[in-house]
Parts: C-alpha cells; sequence; structure tokens
C-alpha cells in the first residue's frame, strides 16, 4: 500500500478561488462576460475575414488563424473556471483531464506565439519587401507557416505533458490555482522535478523569447524602413499598420514573460492566480477588441456587414 500513489491515478483538486469567497460571485460573472465577449468578438473576426474581399490577404489570413486560437484556447479554460466560482468548494479533476487540459493550453499557447511571429514577418515583408510579398507570403507559403505553427505546438505539448504526467503525485494533490498550468501541477510531483523544472525553463526560453527576438528583429527593420520614408504622412500610414499587432505581442509576450520567467521565489499564489487570469481570459478578449477598434479595413468591413443584413427601409 505504500507505493500505491505512484501507481494509481490520482484526482487533483483545483482550488480555484474558493480562499476568496466573497470575491466569488461578482467574479463569475465578470468572467462569463468576458468570456461571451471574446466568443462574440473572435468569432465576428474569423467571420469578416471569411466573407469580406477586402480582407482576403496574408495579414487577415492569420488573424482569423489567431481568432481560431483564441476560441479554442478560452474555451479549454473558461467553463471549468466559471463551474468552480458557482461552487463554494474546490472543484475535483481526474487525472486524464488534467493531463489533457493542460495539453490543450499548451499547443494553443506555442501556436499563437508561432502566429504572432508569422504576423510579424507579414508586416515586416510587406514595408520593407513589398516587391516580393506575393513571393513570400504566397498561399502556400502562410498555410506552411500556420502548419508549421500548430505541429510546433503539437510537440511541445507531447513532450511537456509526457514529462510532467509521468512523475509520482501523492494520492489527493491539491492544485492552488484554477486550472492545470504547468508550473502549479509541477510543484506537486514528488520526483525528478528538478529535471522537469529544467525542461520547462529550457522551453519556455526557446518558445518565448526566441520568437520575441524574431518579432523584435523584424519590427527594427520596419523602424528602419520608416525612418527613411520622406514623409510624415507616409510613416503614421505605415505605423499605423503594425501599431494593432505591436499591442497584441506587447500583451501576450508581457504576461509570459512574467509568469514564467521571473522569479518564483518572489511569487504567491494569489499573483499566479491573477495573471494567469489576466492572460487566460481578458487576453483572448481584447485581441479582437484592439484589430476591431484600430483597423480601418476591418472596421469597413464590419460596416458593409451590417449594411448587408440589414432590413431595407
Amino acid at each position: 500500500m505504500a507505493g500505491e500513489n505512484h501507481t494509481t491515478l490520482p484526482e487533483f483538486l483545483l482550488l480555484g478561488f474558493s480562499d476568496l469567497k466573497t470575491l466569488q460571485g461578482p467574479l463569475f460573472w465578470v468572467v462569463l462576460l468576458v468570456y461571451l465577449v471574446t466568443l462574440l468578438g473572435n468569432s465576428l473576426i474569423i467571420l469578416l475575414t471569411q466573407v469580406s474581399p477586402a480582407l482576403h490577404s496574408p495579414m487577415y489570413f492569420f488573424l482569423r488563424q489567431l481568432s481560431v486560437v483564441e476560441l479554442f484556447y478560452t474555451t479549454n479554460i473558461v467553463p471549468r473556471t466559471l463551474a468552480n466560482l458557482a461552487s463554494p468548494h474546490p472543484q475535483a479533476i481526474s487525472f486524464q483531464g488534467c493531463a489533457a487540459q493542460m495539453y490543450v493550453f499548451i499547443v494553443l499557447g506555442i501556436s499563437e506565439c508561432c502566429l504572432l511571429t508569422a504576423m510579424a514577418y507579414d508586416r515586416y515583408v510587406a514595408i520593407c519587401q513589398p516587391l516580393h510579398y506575393s513571393t513570400l507570403l504566397s498561399p502556400r507559403a502562410c498555410m506552411a507557416m500556420v502548419g508549421t505553427s500548430w505541429l510546433t505546438g503539437i510537440i511541445t505539448a507531447t513532450t511537456h505533458a509526457s514529462l510532467i504526467f509521468s512523475l509520482p503525485f501523492p494520492s489527493h494533490p491539491i492544485i492552488p490555482h484554477f486550472l492545470c498550468d504547468i508550473l502549479p501541477v509541477l510543484r506537486l510531483a514528488s520526483a525528478g522535478k528538478h529535471r522537469s523544472e529544467i525542461s520547462v525553463m529550457t522551453a519556455t526560453v526557446v518558445f518565448i523569447m526566441i520568437p520575441f527576438s524574431l518579432i523584435v528583429t523584424s519590427y527594427i527593420r520596419i523602424l528602419g524602413a520608416i525612418l527613411a520614408m520622406a514623409s510624415t504622412q507616409s510613416r503614421r500610414k505605415v505605423f499605423s499598420t503594425c501599431s494593432s499587432h505591436l499591442l497584441v505581442v506587447s500583451l501576450f509576450f508581457g504576461t509570459a514573460s512574467i509568469t514564467y520567467i521571473r522569479p518564483q521565489a518572489g511569487s504567491s499564489v494569489t499573483t499566479d492566480r491573477v495573471l494567469s487570469l489576466f492572460y487566460t481570459v481578458v487576453t483572448p478578449m481584447l485581441n479582437p477588441i484592439i484589430y476591431t477598434l484600430r483597423n480601418k479595413d476591418v472596421r469597413r468591413a464590419l460596416q458593409h456587414l451590417v449594411k448587408r443584413q440589414s432590413p431595407l427601409p
């Protein structure tokens, strides 16, 4: 019986926000509202980029893929979070359910990271090498970049989930979080944790810092091209095409870096949960809002769609 917790599959207990009972009710309605806005906003982006001929370009193709990722990403997290918030007690999740949630979480997170890099490359080619745009970003090249993004996510998730969930856990593991995130689950493992932490940090450097470095490199070259322009109006026009993407990149990589790269010794359970709530719930809602409000093409496509659906006077 002494080794039973090493041979049976434990059931994890997600504490969620059960220690903040007075906030659970208001937080439930806030998260629900944000989730509904996320579903509406990202679905609208997918629809607009699909039906509007003006949005049939590589830039909006990548934006559509990003919205697909955001829909799956938030749906993987929010429904269970809402169930936890609606209950006065911590909710259990099976071993397989926890592994599946983490697997999907990693696949979509890494895929989004790669897609944002592809979108930066799109802006670089459009501004710095416009004569080669149709060649470098042909439909086949765009599909290859999207496929590579998904494949990278799948390979990373398979490696991490297999490594983490092959470790022994206590018979009644308690996760002080509202989702099966990598670090909270990893801290529960009773053996082999050091090796897994090294693997996690290595992947963090590879899949956060390297793509971020590529994005920064792209925008350094874009900035050089902008500064070389003689017309101030041309500079503003070019910069406006990049501003939405820059804002989304800042939100994504900023929260990811703070969550996974900051020293764990200085972190707290509450800080971890607040950060996770922001990048799993709030950020997917902000992305379509940013692209809709700051992009004239998307606004025009939305106005045209509304006019087409409105009854004639």
